[in-house]
């Protein structure tokens, strides 16, 4: 090849999930039994709204271009949908549509970032979050989520960054948040907007997991007295409707950020196919029941793979308090085996055994906060759960296969033991 590559291109890391998806798929390809629990897609259904409305968007040729910042009545039901279930006051105006919540990650850092910016994260973090952010030239700055704290944000960390970063510029919020489960308090809300209130200091909230919250309620920045004005909050169908290969999200945000965004979706995207939107739409209006049995399932999913892995040796995992994932720490098993978290999850999926494997996550996909963890989606079957669980403490127990395996794969070997639960 010639022609070379940016410095960006050639530096460019993605979500490690969809990297496991297709080692997944070929196994399964070549024969293999895989739980797959490595990427956050619902095992359910579309709404039933959502697909009647998208046949009926298709029968009514509503296949043309259409506003970059949406179809007016999307934009309006997706105003009336966060007024009324998160207390956001929105219009029609704060709202832009896009491909799902992730494109506006970049977004936001067009719309706010300049080379060496400060920006807060914190770890372990959406592995996406990181690219957007170099792709601007802004300086990442991480803040550890503790398990101790239940994974919500350090209110003491976002303080010391306002106060003390050279350029204080963004802060990245993810809550109900993934990969841990963690969920930020309305007190967090309302102590983090009083930190960044009237500074240069924007927000990006993202929300996909907004109605998968099984201890107390969703709260959104975005909620708090004038915070719409330096804030982008982004939400998805693909958990709440199920509706993942549909790609529909939209933000919420000033009207003056929104036609910054818009531009950004003008020269990119074009627009959001039409068609989509109408199908959003009707899950909007008319879905919310459907949803809400929905997302019971989950919670008696996450419950179920939660109370599994807590009957083995070494796992030990948080009381479930949102999303669709299980976060355990596996500490005392990768340092008893001189194996990282991630290099665990891999063996569990290619070298434990050769007729079946489970697909997961090494916390470390997430960021360094994340080692000594395994990150499980919920989505699969129940039986299907019970089968990754029954198979964890056989797998563990195959010392001969874990050498072999780290023999074939010396990147995994631990160099140095993960601090253990208390």
């Amino acid at each position: 090849m010639s022609v070379q590559l940016s410095d960006f291109a050639q530096s460019l890391t993605v979500e490690t999930a969809f990297t496991v998806l297709a080692i997944a798929k070929q196994l399964k390809a070549e024969g293999k039994d895989v739980v797959e629990l490595e990427v956050g897609d619902s095992p359910f259904d579309s709404t039933l709204s959502a697909k009647s409305s998208g046949l009926d968007a298709i029968n009514n040729n509503q296949s043309h271009y259409c506003p970059s910042p949406g179809l007016p009545e999307f934009r309006a039901a997706a105003a009336d949908f966060v007024n009324r279930e998160f207390n956001i006051p929105a219009k029609a105006e704060n709202i832009a549509v896009g491909p799902g919540a992730k494109v506006f990650e970049q977004f936001f850092c067009e719309a706010f970032l300049n080379p060496g910016d400060g920006v807060l994260v914190f770890s372990p973090y959406f592995p996406t979050y990181v690219p957007n952010i170099e792709r601007r030239g802004a300086r990442i700055v991480l803040s550890d989520l503790k398990r101790e704290n239940a994974f919500r944000p350090s209110l003491d960390d976002i303080e010391k960054f306002i106060n003390e970063d050279e350029q204080p510029k963004a802060i990245f919020l993810n809550t109900p948040h993934n990969p841990t489960g963690g969920v930020a308090t309305e007190e967090d809300m309302q102590n983090l907007a009083d930190l960044v209130r009237g500074k240069n200091t924007a927000v990006f909230s993202d929300e996909p997991y907004c109605h998968m919250v099984w201890q107390g309620q969703h709260h959104s920045i975005c909620a708090q007295p004038e915070m719409l004005e330096q804030s982008v909050a982004a939400f998805t169908f693909s958990k709440s409707y199920s509706m993942s290969g549909w790609r529909l999200g939209f933000s919420v945000s000033s009207p003056e950020i929104t036609t910054a965004i818009s531009k950004m979706i003008n020269t990119t995207l074009s627009c959001t196919p039409p068609i989509v939107q109408l199908a959003g739409k009707a899950a909007l209006e008319k879905d919310s029941s459907e949803r809400d049995e929905v997302m019971q399932k989950f919670r008696q999913k996450v419950e179920l793979l939660t109370d599994g892995l807590n009957k083995i040796d070494g796992v030990e995992t948080l009381p479930p308090l949102a999303t669709f994932y299980v976060f355990p720490n596996v500490a005392p098993i990768c340092n008893r085996l001189g194996i990282t978290s991630h290099g665990l999850a891999l063996y569990l999926l290619e070298g434990a055994d050769d007729k079946f494997g489970v697909a997961c996550l090494g916390g470390e996909c997430f960021g360094d906060a994340g080692h000594g963890f395994l990150r499980f989606s919920c989505a699969e079957a129940n039986e299907r759960l019970l089968q990754a669980v029954e198979f964890l403490p056989e797998a563990i127990s195959r010392t001969e296969r874990i050498q072999a395996f780290l023999e074939e794969r010396p990147q995994y070997r631990l160099a140095d033991p993960y601090p253990e639960p208390a």
